[in-house]
């Protein structure tokens, strides 16, 4: 493993990661923008923040993206195979992101990582489809960690936006109709309130979304200069260089070291700032019509479902839920507040992401090796 393969992988994640922030990142503060209570440059300085508070609280999900995916006793996991799985889920992101479409960016990285295994070791066993655990959430693999939550989190998050939607509008119309606030509610009034509030739930959701997403690069690159450091590609490096060595990760004591936390987070919110609005603007606008108390039930719903995945070491689409919540937020309101021919093209990608990135990857290792550079 050469010093400089590592390094190509670090960058490529990097960009990787920046894609991301077209896509997941401004999923995490589309509602907060579309309903107004925040300019696009004070939502991405939150993001900012929060997704660094939240890509510190845990690993879970990196060490299900390190190690829980891809039998490392079949293939090994060569800076070639990253940098392929990478580009496949790059090329994904931006061409679903130049349509504007909200597709997800973890399940992009995860079909990159499938079709380029699949394609360095020519066997189906090179992937773990399912893998020990009492219950399908304890064991690892792709059909428990990646299949499954793929069709419940977004269920999920549906019913959730629909729940406390509906709740939200009985409670209202109790305290209006017949309660001691009957003369106080008014729709200005309930506005100011949930503008507040939104503020609160948007942290939960980018708290949420650096919990999950942030960690998934994060795992790359950490396993990346792991490898190198391990091999003793970097023991030759000048000492202001020697933050890149990294111990050996271990499943029992998973470390990531903090400046590569902080450079994804930041890096992240950056692709948010200079392209996320193409996402903002179908899930906040064309969708369906939020106002701040929709803004704050669709938050809730989706980062209840994110940071229970991520307990839970699940890498789910920050996409898939937030866009899900929303829609279940529509639906409390009324089915026809929901742009159906919107959701029908969003489908679409949410289905083609895993297929569309494992094959672009599958080509781009199957390409290396006929020009001889996948060893």
């Amino acid at each position: 493993m050469s010093l400089t393969l590592v390094l190509v992988v670090v960058l490529v994640a990097l960009a990787f990661e920046y894609i991301n922030g077209f896509h997941d990142t401004a999923n995490s503060i589309a509602t907060v923008v579309a309903t107004k209570v925040l300019s696009p440059g004070q939502a991405v300085l939150l993001a900012a923040c929060t997704n660094f508070v939240g890509a510190l609280l845990g690993t879970a999900v990196a060490k299900t993206i390190s190690s829980g995916l891809i039998d490392a006793g079949v293939v090994a996991v060569t800076p070639q195979l990253l940098i392929c799985a990478l580009l496949g889920a790059t090329i994904w992101d931006l061409i679903t992101w130049w349509w504007g479409l909200p597709s997800s960016s973890s399940h992009a990285l995860i079909g990159g990582l499938c079709g380029a295994a699949l394609a360095a070791a020519d066997n189906w066993a090179a992937i773990i489809w399912w893998q020990g655990g009492a219950h399908w959430w304890e064991g690892k693999g792709l059909l428990p960690k990646v299949v499954m939550p793929m069709v419940m989190s977004p269920l999920a998050g549906f019913l959730l936006g629909f729940a406390i939607m509906g709740a939200l509008f009985a409670l209202l119309s109790t305290l209006g109709d017949r309660g001691p606030l009957k003369h106080a509610i008014r729709p200005r009034t309930v506005n100011a309130v949930f503008a507040k509030i939104q503020i609160l739930s948007s942290s939960a959701m980018g708290i949420s979304h650096g919990l999950n997403d942030a960690q998934k690069t994060m795992g790359i690159i950490a396993l990346a200069l792991a490898g190198a450091t391990t091999a003793g590609s970097l023991d030759g490096i000048p000492r202001w260089l020697s933050f890149l060595r990294i111990p050996e990760l271990a499943d029992h004591a998973f470390t990531i070291p903090v400046w590569i936390k902080a450079t994804c987070a930041l890096v992240m919110a950056s692709g948010t700032m200079a392209g996320g609005w193409r996402i903002i603007r179908t899930l906040g606008h064309k969708m369906v019509k939020l106002q701040p108390m929709n803004g704050v039930a669709a938050d809730i719903a989706s980062s209840t479902v994110i940071i229970t995945a991520s307990t839970l070491g699940i890498p789910v689409s920050t996409t898939h839920n937030v866009s899900s919540a929303i829609m279940g937020v529509g639906a409390a309101k009324r089915a026809n507040a929901i742009k159906w021919t919107v959701v029908e093209r969003m489908v679409w990608a949410w289905l083609l992401t895993l297929p569309v990135t494992a094959a672009l990857a599958w080509m781009l290792v199957r390409a290396l090796k006929l020009l001889g550079g996948a060893d």
